[in-house]
């Protein structure tokens, strides 16, 4: 199960996709079970997608706070000890 997880994966909805000949006939070869290689590939995709959207969404209070901790340093950075 790949990291996108929207409860419980017990729906499944057949789809059509098109892949290169050669990969499926490797992957076929090596017992590799196509359906879910192209899932987990697809959660991982969305995951990538939704934290590049998270951060161009947040980038103005990053920043901020990025300038805060370079004007001020790390709030209670004295209570650190390492």
């Amino acid at each position: 199960m790949g990291r996108y997880d929207i409860g419980l994966r017990s729906h499944r909805k057949p789809t059509n996709i098109s892949l290169d000949t050669a990969l499926v006939a490797e992957a076929k070869r090596l017992g590799i079970n196509i359906s879910r290689a192209c899932e987990s590939g697809l959660s991982d995709q969305i995951a990538r997608e939704q934290a590049r959207l998270w951060k161009a969404d947040n980038a103005s209070a990053l920043e901020s706070s990025n300038d805060y901790v370079d004007r001020h340093g790390l709030p209670l950075s004295r209570h650190r000890h390492f």
